[in-house]
C-alpha cells in the first residue's frame, strides 16, 4: 500500500506531501491545478521514462518520493526485489522509493536509501502499483491487452498451461532452428565436420597426456647433460660414502671416528656432541642413498634421447596447429568434439532431428489446444461477469463478447503449427488471438470495441473489467486517472459504486472531475491552485473535513460552493453515496 507520497517542483506543484489510507481516495480541483502531476508522479514511481519539461522552470529538479507498506502477497513479492537491491526498510517495515528528474534530463532512482536502476525501482513497485488512465482505454483497443486481461480472469487455470506451452515452444524452435540450419548448410558444416575430423584423429594419433611437452623438455635437458650428470653423482657419492677401492673412506667414515674418539671420553660435553654426529650420520646415508638410487635411475641408453626428441617433435607439430601447449591441444579436442556433435549432418542425425521436431511439434499443438480451451470457457465467465457489470453502469443493453481465434500463419512462417486443420501462428503467448466485442443493444451486432464503443463505453468497459478482475489482481494500490471521462448522470453514481466496490480489496486513488464518483470516496484529497505576484502559479495538495467536502462537491456541481442550495445539493450527493455504499 501507498502510505505517504511527497512531491516538489513537477508541474505546477512547488511541494506537496500527502497521507494516504486504505479505500478509497479522491483527488479533485479545478482543470490545470495540477491534479495530472500526482498521476506523472506516481508514473515515475512506477520507472516510466522521465520527461524534464515537467520539472518546475523555477527549480532545478523534480523529485517524487513514495512511502510504501509491504504487505500481504504483493508486499512479499516487492520485498524480494528491495532485499535484493539491498535496500533498508524503516522501522515499521516500509520503504521508500524516490525518482530525480533534473531539467537537464538527469534522471535517478533510489529505492530504501540505496541508488538504483529505474528498471529496479519499476520490479519494486509493479506488484504494488498499477496507474490507468485514458491511455489504456487505447491500449484496451489491442488485442494482446485483451488477451491478457482474459488470461488475468483465470490466471490460476491459464498460467501452468501458458508455461508448459511456452518451455515446449522453445524447445520445438530450437530444434526446427537447428535442423533447418544443418540441411541449408549441410556442404560447408560437411568440411567443417572433415577438419574437425582430421583434426582430432592426429591428435589421437599422438596421444598426448596432460602436461607432456613441459616433462619432455625437462627430460632432454638432463639427458643432454647425462655425462656431466653421472660423473657429479659419482664424485658426490663417493665423498660422503668412500670410493669403491677403500683408499678413502669418505665423509660419513671421518665422522664415524670422530664420533667414536668423541664418545670414548668421559666427558659430558664429548658425549652429548657425539650424540648430536648421529644425526649427520644419518642425514649423510641418505643422501647416500639417494645418490646412488638416481645413478641407477640416469639412462643408460645412449638413444633414448633421440627417443626424447621424436616424441618431443610429434608434440610440436600438434602446437604449431591447435594451441600453445599441450594442455591447449588436449582443450582444443574437447571442443572440436562438442562442436563436432552440432554440425553432424550425416543422415541419421538429420533422420533423428526432424523426427524430435516432428515430436515437439505434436506435443506443442496438444498444449495449445489445452491453452485455447481454458481461454475459451474463461471467456464465456468473463463476458457475463462484465456485462453484468456494465447494466449496473447505464449500459443495460450492451453485451460484451469475449471472442477466442486463433492467427492464422503467413507463409514461410517459421512457428506454424496446423491446429485442427488449420495452418495457425504459434505466438509466444499460444495461437489464439483474443478479441473484445461490443453489442451496443439487444439485437445489435457485436463489433470490436475500437469501432463500436465511444470514449464514454470505452471507460466504463475498462472499470467493468478492473471490478471483475480485482479478485485475481493482487495489485495493492489501483489508481485511476479520470477514466470517468465522457460519463456522467446515473452511469457516474455507479461509476463510484464500482470503485467503491473495488476500495474494499484494494487501496483506490482516483482522479476524477465528477461529484457522483467523488461523494463515494472515503478521503477527499484537492490541488488548489494560486497565483503569486500575478504571474507564478503554484499548487499543492490537501486533505478535506466535511465542511470543505461539501464546498468542493458543490463547486463540482455547478460552481455554487458558496451558496445554500449549492451545498444542500452536495451533502444530499454524500449521503446518497454514503447508504449506497453501505448497502
Amino acid at each position: 500500500m501507498l502510505a505517504e507520497m511527497r512531491i516538489q517542483g513537477l508541474g505546477v506543484i512547488a511541494e506537496a506531501s500527502v497521507e494516504l489510507h486504505p479505500g478509497l481516495t479522491v483527488l479533485t480541483g479545478e482543470t490545470g491545478a495540477g491534479k495530472t502531476m500526482v498521476v506523472t508522479g506516481l508514473h515515475l514511481l512506477s520507472g516510466a521514462r522521465a520527461d524534464p519539461s515537467r520539472v518546475r522552470t523555477d527549480t532545478p529538479k523534480a523529485v517524487v518520493e513514495g512511502r510504501f507498506l509491504l504487505t500481504e502477497a504483493a508486499g512479499a513479492a516487492a520485498a524480494e526485489v528491495a532485499e535484493g537491491a539491498g535496500a533498508d526498510s524503516d522501522d515499521d517495515g516500509s520503504v521508500i522509493a524516490v525518482r530525480t528528474v533534473s531539467a537537464d534530463g538527469r534522471s535517478r532512482a533510489h529505492l530504501g536509501g540505496r541508488s538504483v536502476p529505474a528498471g529496479v525501482l519499476s520490479s519494486f513497485t509493479e506488484p504494488l502499483l498499477a496507474v490507468h488512465g485514458q491511455n489504456d482505454q487505447l491500449r484496451l483497443q489491442r488485442s494482446d491487452q485483451q488477451r491478457a486481461a482474459l488470461d488475468r480472469s483465470a490466471e490460476s487455470t491459464v498460467a501452468p498451461l501458458l508455461k508448459t506451452y511456452r518451455a515446449l515452444r522453445t524447445e520445438w524452435l530450437q530444434v526446427s532452428s537447428e535442423l533447418a540450419e544443418r540441411t541449408s548448410r549441410s556442404r560447408e558444416l560437411a568440411r567443417e565436420a572433415d577438419q574437425l575430423r582430421m583434426g582430432l584423429a592426429e591428435i589421437a594419433d599422438v596421444a598426448p597426456s596432460p602436461g607432456e611437452d613441459v616433462e619432455l623438455s625437462r627430460a632432454v635437458r638432463r639427458l643432454g647433460d647425462l655425462d656431466v650428470l653421472r660423473e657429479g653423482s659419482a664424485d658426490a657419492q663417493a665423498a660422503l660414502m668412500g670410493s669403491d677401492d677403500g683408499e678413502s673412506g669418505g665423509a660419513l667414515g671421518l665422522i664415524g671416528q670422530a664420533r667414536a674418539r668423541m664418545a670414548a671420553c668421559e666427558d659430558e660435553v664429548l658425549q652429548a656432541q657425539a650424540q648430536r654426529l648421529d644425526a649427520v650420520q644419518a642425514v649423510l646415508t641418505d643422501i647416500g642413498g639417494e645418490l646412488s638410487a638416481y645413478l641407477a635411475e640416469l639412462p643408460a641408453d645412449p638413444g633414448e634421447l633421440d627417443t626424447v626428441l621424436t616424441r618431443q617433435a610429434q608434440l610440436k607439430a600438434l602446437t604449431r596447429k591447435y594451441a600453445a601447449d599441450v594442455d591447449g591441444v588436449l582443450e582444443w579436442a574437447e571442443q572440436a568434439t562438442r562442436r563436432l556433435s552440432e554440425v553432424d549432418v550425416s543422415e541419421d542425425t538429420l533422420t533423428e532431428l526432424a523426427r524430435r521436431r516432428d515430436e515437439l511439434a505434436a506435443e506443442v499443438t496438444a498444449a495449445a489446444a489445452k491453452l485455447s480451451a481454458a481461454r475459451r470457457k474463461a471467456a464465456t465467465k468473463l463476458a457475463k461477469a462484465v456485462s453484468t457489470e456494465l447494466t449496473g453502469l447505464a449500459m443495460g443493453q450492451a453485451e460484451l463478447h469475449v471472442h477466442v481465434g486463433v492467427r492464422p500463419a503467413a507463409d514461410n512462417d517459421p512457428a506454424a503449427l496446423v491446429v485442427d486443420g488449420a495452418r495457425v501462428h504459434a505466438g509466444d503467448s499460444g495461437v489464439d488471438e483474443v478479441e473484445l466485442r461490443l453489442a451496443a443493444h439487444q439485437g445489435a451486432p457485436a463489433l470490436p470495441i475500437g469501432r463500436s464503443a465511444s470514449g464514454g463505453e470505452l471507460s466504463r468497459v475498462m472499470l467493468a473489467l478492473e471490478v471483475v478482475l480485482a479478485k485475481a489482481d493482487t495489485t495493492a494500490t489501483l489508481v485511476f486517472d479520470e477514466v470517468d471521462a465522457g460519463v456522467g448522470g446515473r452511469a457516474a453514481v455507479e461509476v463510484g459504486k464500482r470503485l467503491a466496490r473495488l476500495a474494499r480489496t484494494h487501496q483506490v486513488i482516483v482522479v476524477t472531475h465528477l461529484p457522483q464518483v467523488a461523494a463515494f470516496a472515503d478521503r477527499h484529497l484537492v490541488v488548489d491552485k494560486l497565483t503569486r505576484g500575478g504571474t507564478v502559479t503554484v499548487s499543492g495538495v490537501r486533505t478535506l473535513d466535511q465542511p470543505e467536502r461539501v464546498a468542493e462537491l458543490a463547486r463540482m456541481l455547478a460552481g455554487l460552493e458558496d451558496t445554500e442550495t449549492g451545498k444542500a445539493h452536495a451533502e444530499e450527493l454524500l449521503a446518497t453515496a454514503a447508504a449506497a455504499r453501505d448497502a
